[in-house]
């Protein structure tokens, strides 16, 4: 199963750079890159923000644990 990073990802989808997340967030521009390759993950406190920033709902940005069904 390919990772699929969905920070990038809907960086992508929005036509944002992870520079203007960095300008935004006022983090280091190296700070967002490892958040993009998976090498390390925002706090959820950022990562909230993220979301915000991005105008998504912050379960966009995390990937399913497991599958979820209707009957639980």
């Amino acid at each position: 199963m390919e990772r699929i990073n969905r920070i990038k990802a809907v960086l992508a989808e929005t036509e944002r750079t992870s520079k203007w997340l960095a300008e935004q967030l006022d983090k280091d521009p190296a700070t967002v890159s490892k958040w993009c390759t998976n090498t390390s993950q925002p706090d959820l406190y950022t990562l909230t923000r993220v979301a915000e920033l991005l105008d998504v709902d912050i379960r966009t940005l995390l990937r399913p644990t497991k599958s979820v069904n209707a009957f639980g």
